[in-house]
C-alpha cells in the first residue's frame, strides 16, 4: 500500500506527534526461531510478568493523540476509506516495521459509506422530534425526507419476519414501524417494501438507541431507520389512538473504495503455533474514533511494541500476529476478508484469536467474552478452547484486584469470523451504547442508567472520552496474554484437542438479546461495540 501524507498533516503539527512515536528507541525482532524450551509456561510468566510492567496507558495515550491529530486534519474521521484511516494505517505500519515486525498491508475492496442526514419528524398530529439512526447500506430518501403515515407491523412473534405479518395491514405508500427480533433488518425492510411501504423504521427491543446495517448495498429496497424502544413504544401507541405522520429522512453517500488491514508478525517463533490478537483501527465517519476504537488499537500497538523491546532476540517459542483491521464498523469486512484469504492449512496454524474493542469507555464495564458459555446468557460458547482463554484474562484480572463479568460472543466484533472457523477465540470488551445496571454501577463506579460509552459512534468520541482506569486495565491484559501466549498455548491447544478432535465451525446462532446492549448474531456487522444486522 502507498500512502501520500498530505500536506496539512505535516504543517499542522501531526506529523511531529507521530516522529515522537517514531522515534522511540526501538529493538528489533530477530529472525531466529526458538529454540524448545524446557518449561515454556514458566517462560511465558515471566515475559508476561515484564510485559505488564513495561506497558503503559500512558505511552498507550500517546498514539491517541496521535489518532486524534489525524482526525483533525481528515475531515474529523479516520473512516475506512478516508484519509484518516490510510494515515492510521500508515503510523501503525511505520511503527512496527520500525521495531522489526514483518508488516503487510493487505487490501480490499468494499463499499465506502458516509451518513449525511438521519431525521425522523412527527408531523402530526403532536409535532416532535425522535432520535432516528439510518440503518447503513441503506435507501437514501429524498432531500427534505419523505412524509407519510406510520403504519404498526403486529409485534408478534415474527416482528416482520415474515410476509404474512404485513398481510393484514395497509402498508402501500406508508412507513412500516416493525420492531426489532427474529431476523435481520434487511429482511424486515425487504418484506415491507414488499407490502408497498414507502419506508421503515425498526424500534428496538431492548434499552438503548439501535445502530444497526443492513449488511451490505443489495440487501436495501426503501429507506430505513432504527429508533429506541421507548420511542417506538410511543409511536405504536399514538398510532393506536389515529393517524400519525411522520417525515423520515435518511440519506447515505456510497462508494466503492479500497481500504487495507495492517498485518504485523514476529520474524521469530513457531508458524505452527501462530498467536493472534486484532483490533479494528477504522472508526465511523461522525468522529474521530477515539475510544470505538483507537483505544483497542493503541493498546494493542502499545504492547506489540514493548514485546520488541522486552524479547528483542526473538527467542518466544510461537510466532505473534497483530493485525488492526480495516472496515469493522461497515460488517467486520476486513476480518472477514482476512480469514477468507487464509488456506484450511494457515488456518490450522491459528492456535487462537485475541480481540479488543472499545477498552476505554467513560462509563465501562470490565467485560470479558464468555467462551465456555459459563453464564448461560444469550449466545453459545465459542470453539473448544475459548474457555480457557476466558479463564486465563478472569485469573489475570482478579489477580490484579479487578472484577470482569462475562459477555457474549454476539458477533459484534472482530472475533467473529474467526469463530465462524472454528478459532479459539476470547478478548475484553468495556461496553458501547448498551446501559449500566445498578448493579454494575456498585460494582465498578460510574453512572447507573447510562450507556457505557455516550460517545458512541458519535463525534463526540474524541480524546476527552477515554477512561483511563479501564484503558490501563486493559492493556495489562493484552500485555499478559502477549507474554504467556508468545512461549505457551498448551492449555487452549489441549481444549481444542479434546473438545473437537478437528476444528468445526462455530456459527453464531443466538437471536436474544444479549448483555450490554449487544444483538445476537450480528454476522457481517460489528460485535462488542459495532452494529447489528437483527
Amino acid at each position: 500500500m502507498h500512502v501520500h501524507v498530505p500536506l496539512s498533516f505535516r504543517r499542522r503539527g501531526v506529523a511531529a506527534l507521530a516522529a515522537a512515536a517514531l522515534a522511540a528507541p526501538l529493538m528489533l525482532v530477530s529472525s531466529t526461531t526458538a529454540s524448545a524450551s524446557p518449561d515454556p509456561a514458566k517462560n511465558g510468566e515471566r515475559l508476561a510478568r515484564k510485559l505488564v510492567k513495561r506497558a503503559d496507558a500512558d505511552d498507550a495515550k500517546w498514539h491517541l493523540r496521535v489518532f486524534q491529530a489525524i482526525a483533525d486534519v481528515s475531515d474529523d474521521n479516520r473512516a475506512a476509506g478516508s484519509q484518516g484511516h490510510e494515515l492510521s494505517a500508515w503510523y501503525v505500519g511505520t511503527l512496527l516495521r520500525g521495531a522489526g515486525y514483518a508488516v503487510t498491508y493487505q487490501d480490499f475492496d468494499f463499499t465506502y459509506v458516509e451518513t449525511l442526514a438521519e431525521k425522523l419528524s412527527v408531523v402530526s398530529p403532536d409535532a416532535r422530534e425522535v432520535p432516528v439512526r439510518l440503518m447503513t447500506y441503506t435507501t437514501s430518501t429524498p432531500e427534505g425526507g419523505i412524509e407519510a403515515p406510520v403504519s404498526v407491523v403486529p409485534q408478534d412473534g415474527s416482528t416482520g419476519c415474515e410476509a404474512s405479518d404485513f398481510a393484514g395491514g395497509d402498508y402501500a405508500g406508508k412507513i412500516a414501524l416493525i420492531q426489532r427480533g427474529a431476523c435481520t433488518f434487511a429482511q424486515k425492510q425487504q418484506n415491507a417494501a414488499d407490502a408497498g411501504a414507502a419506508g421503515a423504521i425498526v424500534s428496538n427491543n431492548t434499552e438503548g438507541e439501535l445502530n444497526g446495517t443492513l449488511g451490505g448495498p443489495d440487501a436495501a429496497r426503501i429507506p430505513t431507520g432504527g429508533i429506541s424502544q421507548a420511542d417506538g413504544a410511543a409511536l405504536a401507541a399514538a398510532a393506536a389512538d389515529g393517524e400519525v405522520v411522520v417525515n423520515l429522512e435518511v440519506r447515505e453517500f456510497q462508494e466503492e473504495r479500497t481500504t487495507s488491514n495492517v498485518i504485523a508478525e514476529t520474524r521469530g517463533g513457531d508458524a505452527d503455533d501462530t498467536v493472534m490478537l486484532g483490533a479494528h483501527l477504522d472508526g465511523v465517519s461522525e468522529g474521530p474514533g477515539i475510544n470505538d476504537n483507537g483505544s483497542g488499537s493503541a493498546g494493542l500497538l502499545e504492547a506489540a511494541l514493548e514485546l520488541s523491546r522486552a524479547d528483542h532476540r526473538g527467542r518466544h517459542e510461537n510466532k505473534v500476529r497483530f493485525a488492526f483491521w480495516s472496515a469493522e464498523e461497515l460488517g467486520l469486512l476486513g476480518s472477514e476478508h482476512y480469514v477468507a484469504e487464509l488456506s484450511e492449512a494457515q488456518r490450522q496454524e491459528v492456535a487462537l484469536y485475541l480481540n479488543f474493542d472499545m477498552i476505554a469507555s467513560p462509563n465501562h464495564g470490565l467485560f470479558v467474552y464468555d467462551g465456555d458459555d459459563s453464564d448461560g446468557v444469550g449466545a453459545g460458547p465459542g470453539p473448544a478452547g475459548s474457555g480457557e482463554i476466558e479463564a486465563g484474562i478472569n485469573g489475570f484480572m482478579e489477580s490484579a484486584g479487578y472484577e470482569p463479568r462475562g459477555t457474549d460472543f454476539t458477533g459484534r466484533s472482530d472475533y467473529g469470523p474467526f469463530i465462524e472457523v472454528g478459532i479459539p477465540s476470547g478478548g475484553t470488551f468495556t461496553g458501547a451504547e448498551g446501559v449500566k445496571t445498578p448493579e454494575e454501577a456498585e460494582l465498578w463506579g460510574g453512572e447507573a442508567g447510562v450507556a457505557y460509552d455516550p460517545c458512541y459512534h458519535s463525534a463526540c468520541d474524541d480524546l476527552d472520552n477515554v477512561d483511563m482506569a479501564a484503558f490501563d486495565a486493559n492493556i495489562d491484559v493484552i500485555a499478559d496474554a502477549v507474554g504467556t501466549y508468545a512461549w505457551d498455548t498448551g492449555a487452549v491447544d489441549a481444549a481444542a484437542a479434546k473438545g473437537a478432535g478437528s476444528r468445526a465451525p462455530k456459527p453464531l446462532t443466538s437471536t436474544a438479546p444479549g448483555r450490554n446492549g449487544e444483538s445476537g448474531h450480528a454476522h457481517g456487522a460489528h460485535a462488542g461495540c459495532g452494529q447489528v444486522t437483527e
